[in-house]
């Protein structure tokens, strides 16, 4: 591989919104046959980069090259004929179509008279399906698939042309370990038939398995190229945020208050059974297991947004009924849930109104909503969570990652919940913001709320709880103190072994 022909090389890009330079400079290649890391903090400007090549941007200054070729993208298709394909993290496909038709959507093979081709659309759909090793066919629903072989499908997309540069974008946010050791053998296929591939991602572990080199912004500014044999998490991390983190875990517990929340022999069908347990005031509890162990299904349960089957749910002692979201609300119960785009935010409406839609009817003025309260409780929660935007107007679908996740953390703190949920806090959010609501965790139990954290990332479960449940197959296995917790005890656990039977 050589620096001399490039598959791709941006030089010089520069990308100004008004009030903000997204991009300043930057300078960017890819080799044939790499797997080049695009790294970050949310907001850095790889998103930008990324449209700017991808056609949905034109710089304001800079230049494009494929190969050697300057080239100037005017659209997404254009991107694509010229070889540059793209795998996106949020899903871009017709629910109501079939596998295929999203597949080829576009480029639909035609017969006589414009007719669609449907047996060489479905053939050649199934010969990409069956590199990517998937349980679904061609003619499968695209709504009937889950969130996993949806990713799947958008990136059968990318594999139905002759690519000379295919970016990836947070790829393995909604697979399973089986399923991101196929898109790994994927890109190994790709690299092998000489395509350069941008991976655009904040999992150091998958950064560190796949990966050539490492490329850094910052600030919308280029910040350095890393072999990545040569480098370390540290050194990448301290490009990326200027500052070295404290990811150690917490070896002395605060002394917890009064019980908040209490769960006696709560079952949901298959889902989940027989689950028991307790959360204190000033107490993070953590839940930890593989997918399918349950661990969300609880939450949902405890919001309203399922209905137990058997099982009691105490608040203070006191034995409650949760038949929806609205009374899990006026019982003081908040829930940060997963998928923070689709659940948590509306993300064409502003900071503000995001923040205060739980509460609206309690801020109306006579008929109309009170412009003035709404603004106070946003600028008390900005400053509380530094939230980083220019003011309660910008939309919140323009924020970062983090600062959207502090929107919905926000949103429900304003509400001054007795216990707070939190589903995968920091999914899809770089190692800076990360940090930060880690913090912030700590900082909210400190202060007296009885905190439940649901996550897949052992590093995070182990540092942000004063004590973690882990749960396999929809029973909880084993409850365990931050003092008597391992990552080889914790791994036993949610594996099924035991509790008695764990070293």
């Amino acid at each position: 591989m050589s620096d001399l022909h490039p598959a791709l090389r941006l030089e010089g890009i520069v990308k100004t919104f008004p009030g903000v330079r997204a991009l300043d400079g930057v300078g960017f290649s890819v080799r044939p046959g790499e797997v080049h890391a695009l790294m970050g903090e949310n907001g850095a400007g790889k998103s930008t980069l990324m449209k700017v090549l991808g056609g949905i941007h034109q710089p304001d200054e800079g230049e494009i090259l494929i190969g050697e070729t300057p080239t100037v993208m005017r659209s997404p298709l254009e991107a694509k004929a010229k070889g540059v394909v793209f795998i996106h993290q949020e899903l871009s496909l017709a629910e109501e179509l079939s596998v295929a038709e999203n597949v080829f959507l576009g480029e639909l093979p035609r017969r006589s008279f414009g007719r669609v081709d449907w047996p060489k659309l479905n053939e050649d759909t199934a010969r990409i399906l069956e590199t990517l090793r998937v349980g679904f066919t061609p003619r499968t629903r695209v709504a009937d698939l889950s969130i996993a072989n949806k990713q799947m499908v958008e990136i059968a997309r990318a594999l139905t042309v002759d690519a000379k540069v295919a970016i990836f974008d947070e790829p393995t946010a909604s697979l399973t370990d089986a399923e991101k050791s196929v898109l790994f053998d994927v890109i190994e296929g790709l690299k092998a038939r000489g395509v350069g591939i941008v991976y655009i991602s904040h999992r150091m572990e998958e950064i560190f398995r796949i990966t050539d080199r490492i490329s850094v912004l910052r600030d919308g500014q280029y910040r350095g190229t890393l072999e990545t044999a040569e480098t370390s998490e540290d050194e990448i991390t301290q490009l990326m945020i200027g500052r070295k983190l404290d990811l150690s875990r917490r070896q002395a517990p605060a002394e917890p208050g009064e019980v908040a929340l209490e769960v006696r022999g709560l079952s949901c069908g298959e889902l989940y059974r027989d689950v028991s347990f307790e959360v204190r005031r000033g107490e993070v509890v953590g839940f930890y297991g593989l997918v399918g162990a349950g661990r969300t299904e609880i939450a949902e349960t405890l919001f309203g947004l399922r209905q137990p089957s058997a099982g009691r749910i105490l608040l203070d002692g006191e034995e409650v009924r949760i038949s929806s979201p609205s009374d899990a609300i006026a019982r003081g119960i908040s829930l940060v849930p997963e998928d923070r785009k689709g659940q948590g935010l509306v993300l064409g409406m502003n900071c503000r109104d995001n923040m205060t839609l739980p509460q609206v009817g309690d801020l109306t003025a006579g008929p109309f909503v009170s412009d003035g309260a709404e603004v106070a409780i946003f600028d008390q929660y900005r400053d509380k969570l530094d939230i980083r935007t220019p003011g309660w107007r910008q939309t919140v679908g323009n924020l970062s990652g983090g600062n959207q996740q502090k929107i919905v953390i926000g949103k429900w703190l304003s509400m001054h919940p007795e216990v707070l949920i939190v589903d995968e806090p920091t999914r899809g959010i770089d190692v800076g913001s990360k940090s930060e609501i880690h913090n912030l965790i700590r900082e909210l139990a400190g202060h007296g709320y009885a905190v439940i954290v649901i996550s897949s990332e052992m590093p995070e479960v182990l540092h942000v709880s004063d004590r973690i449940i882990a749960m396999f197959s929809g029973r909880i296995m084993r409850t365990f103190s931050a003092a008597e917790v391992t990552e080889d005890n914790l791994v036993q656990a949610i594996s099924g072994i035991a509790p008695g039977k764990v070293a």
